[in-house]
C-alpha cells in the first residue's frame, strides 16, 4: 500500500522502534515501553548513587515501585487511553495492569512511610496522583505536558531514590534531580519528533541539495534516523552511567 521511494505510507511503520509486531505476548512486551522503562528506572540508581550512605534493599524495592508505578501502570494506562502503540489487549485488561501496578507501587511506599519515615508520604501520594492524571490527561491535559513528563519521571525517581537512602534532601540529589530533569527534556523532544513521524505522517518526498552538488533523497526512515539513533543511544548509556555510579558506591 502507498509508493516506495520518496514515500512511505504510515502504515508500514511501528507506531516506536521498539514496537513488536502486533499480537499475543508481543503486545505486552510492547506495552512495557523497554527502553524507556530502563531509562526512567536508572534516574532512581543515579538519585541511589547520589546519597552519602546507599541502601541496596531501599534501592531495589524503589526501583520495583518504579517498575510498577510507569513501567506497568502508567503505560498501561496511557495504552488505554489512546492506543498510541495500537496492542489488541483489552481495556479491561489495561485498566486491570494499570490499577493493580498502582496499588502494588502504593502499598511498598505505604511500606516506606511505616518502616522508614512518615517524611515519605508526600512522595506516596504524589506518584499516585501522577500517573492517573498525566497517562489519562486529567483536566484536559493540563498534567499532560512536557514539564510535567520531565518533573515526574525524570526529577522526581532520583529524588526518590535519594531520600530513600539518606532520608533527607541535600544539595547533590537537587544537583542530580535537574540533570534527570533535563535528560528526561530531551527524551520527550526526540521521543515527540519520532512519534509524530511514525504515527501521523502520510509521506514524504523531495531531496536536499547540498552546495557541493550532492542531493539526498528525503524519506520516512531519514527524518527517523537522528532522533532514534539518538534515543537509541541515551537509552543504552544512561542505564550505563547509572549502573556504573551505584556499583562504585557498594
Amino acid at each position: 500500500m502507498g509508493r516506495e521511494g520518496g514515500q512511505l505510507v504510515k502504515a508500514k511503520l511501528r507506531p516506536a522502534f521498539y514496537a513488536l509486531p502486533p499480537g499475543a505476548w508481543r503486545d505486552y512486551i510492547t506495552l512495557l515501553h523497554p527502553p524507556y522503562t530502563v531509562w526512567h528506572l536508572s534516574y532512581v540508581l543515579l538519585g541511589a548513587a547520589a546519597a552519602p550512605v546507599v541502601r541496596p534493599e531501599r534501592v531495589a524495592g524503589v526501583v520495583l515501585a518504579f517498575f510498577l508505578a510507569v513501567g506497568l501502570g502508567a503505560h498501561a494506562l496511557d495504552e488505554y487511553q489512546g492506543r498510541p502503540l495500537r496492542t489488541r489487549i483489552p481495556g479491561p485488561v489495561l485498566i486491570g495492569i494499570g490499577g493493580i501496578s498502582l496499588a502494588a507501587a502504593i502499598a511498598i511506599g505505604a511500606f516506606a512511610v511505616l518502616t522508614i519515615s512518615l517524611w515519605a508520604t508526600p512522595f506516596v501520594l504524589f506518584g499516585a496522583l501522577m500517573v492517573p492524571a498525566y497517562n489519562l490527561e486529567f483536566l484536559g491535559g493540563r498534567f499532560h505536558t512536557r514539564f510535567w513528563f520531565a518533573f515526574s519521571w525524570g526529577a522526581f525517581p532520583a529524588l526518590v531514590g535519594y531520600w530513600a537512602n539518606a532520608e533527607g534532601i541535600g544539595p547533590p540529589a537537587l544537583l542530580v534531580a535537574t540533570g534527570c530533569f533535563a535528560l528526561s527534556l530531551t527524551q520527550k523532544a526526540l521521543s515527540s519528533r519520532a512519534t509524530k513521524l511514525r504515527r501521523t505522517l502520510r509521506s514524504a518526498s523531495g531531496q536536499l541539495e547540498y552546495l557541493d552538488g550532492r542531493a539526498e533523497e528525503i524519506t520516512v526512515q531519514n527524518l527517523l534516523a537522528v532522533p532514534e539513533s539518538a534515543l537509541r543511544t541515551l537509552g543504552l548509556s544512561v542505564p550505563l552511567l547509572a549502573l556504573g555510579w551505584l556499583a562504585s558506591r557498594l
